[in-house]
């Protein structure tokens, strides 16, 4: 779990410093595109590294509800990159139109809500883990 922890915050990393670069140059036609592109990877961005945290603490917290915690956590933010910062990317790239056909163009916008949520939820796991006793 741990590697795979790492390897998502790498990828993460490097997708939305990509993003946020190729929004820059190629965007700048479209502002609301723009920061679309730009909310993306700054989000993402910032949990990249707090998954890089929660890595790190892997085996400090050897078991327990305070492990259960940052595995919620974990769990939270990989699925709130993909559906907050990929929505907001499919929105902000033009794809998200043609994103699954016969479905509605505003579909990934629904996913962006649901992905800011998990956000929330796995800071509250972070919270709450640090109540809980590491044993």
């Amino acid at each position: 779990m741990q590697r795979f922890i790492l390897a998502f915050a790498g990828l993460t990393g490097a997708v939305s410093v990509a993003g946020d670069a190729a929004s820059r140059h190629l965007l700048g036609f479209d502002p609301t595109r723009a920061d679309w592109a730009s909310t993306a990877s700054h989000y993402g961005l910032a949990h990249a590294l707090a998954l890089l945290a929660l890595a790190s603490l892997w085996h400090q917290v050897s078991r327990g509800r305070a492990r259960h915690a940052l595995i919620a956590a974990s769990g939270c933010f990989v699925g709130g990159i993909l559906l907050f910062c990929g929505g907001l990317g499919l929105m902000a790239s033009g794809f998200a139109p043609n994103f699954m056909p016969g479905l509605a163009p505003a579909v990934p916008a629904h996913f962006v809500p649901i992905g800011g949520t998990l956000f929330i939820l796995g800071w509250l796991a972070v919270l709450a883990a640090a109540f809980f006793r590491n044993r």
